[in-house]
């Protein structure tokens, strides 16, 4: 039987909060824009969304013309500055995944830009480590189609799904998939579900809950 780990970025394989909201920050003074500051609680704020709730949440006062247009500057800006300057692993991130790598079958679905997954995987070379990769801003879709999406193209006869806030759970659902909670990251589950108290007992978890 194939078995698949589906993983979230933000929250569940690293914090790049602060270096995006740097980013933004910095296209945004490039535009000569008389706009505040984007802050690191701005982006924790809005993560897991999609890009047009993100464009609607934090520049809603521009028409919609203007403010999807500023997202996509910034989010092209913050591709190439993660590109160079990375973001915060979770403690043993690339040994664990090494280890996962020799029982499962491992990607990556976000609702991020196209281009992100991309950054993080060049950056620290986790390429190798996974199989497949999919987001919103290649197809639109949002992220329960998406995981619904990777588990199909790939064969798998089941898949878990290991994210950190309820939209994450709710995807998961969708996309009829098992659910693992990165207690770790940024938000909390309605639902009892197996709870990851830190990215290195994944393993372990795994040999709990998959017989």
């Amino acid at each position: 039987m194939r078995t698949g780990l589906i993983f979230d970025m933000d929250g569940t394989l690293w914090d790049s909060s602060e270096n995006v909201a740097k980013s933004w920050t910095e296209k945004i003074r490039e535009l000569g824009l008389d706009r505040p500051d984007i802050t690191q609680e701005d982006i924790m704020g809005i993560m897991g969304l999609t890009m047009d709730r993100i464009a609607d949440i934090l520049f809603g006062d521009l028409p919609a013309e203007k403010r999807y247009r500023l997202l996509d500057e910034c989010c092209d800006h913050e591709n190439d500055y993660l590109l160079r300057h990375g973001g915060v692993l979770y403690p043993e991130l690339e040994e664990t995944l090494k280890k996962l790598g020799e029982k499962y079958e491992l990607f990556i679905v976000s609702n991020c830009q196209s281009g992100y997954i991309e950054a993080f995987l060049e950056y620290y070379g986790f390429g190798k480590y996974f199989r497949d990769i999919e987001c919103y801003g290649n197809n639109k879709l949002d992220k329960g189609s998406n995981i619904a999406l990777v588990k199909e193209r790939n064969g798998l006869d089941r898949a878990y799904y290991v994210g950190d806030i309820q939209g994450d759970y709710d995807s998961a659902m969708k996309a009829g998939c098992g659910f693992i909670h990165a207690a770790y990251g940024f938000g909390k589950i309605r639902e009892a579900v197996p709870e990851l108290t830190a990215f290195e007992k994944l393993p372990e978890l795994l040999r709990a809950i998959i017989v």
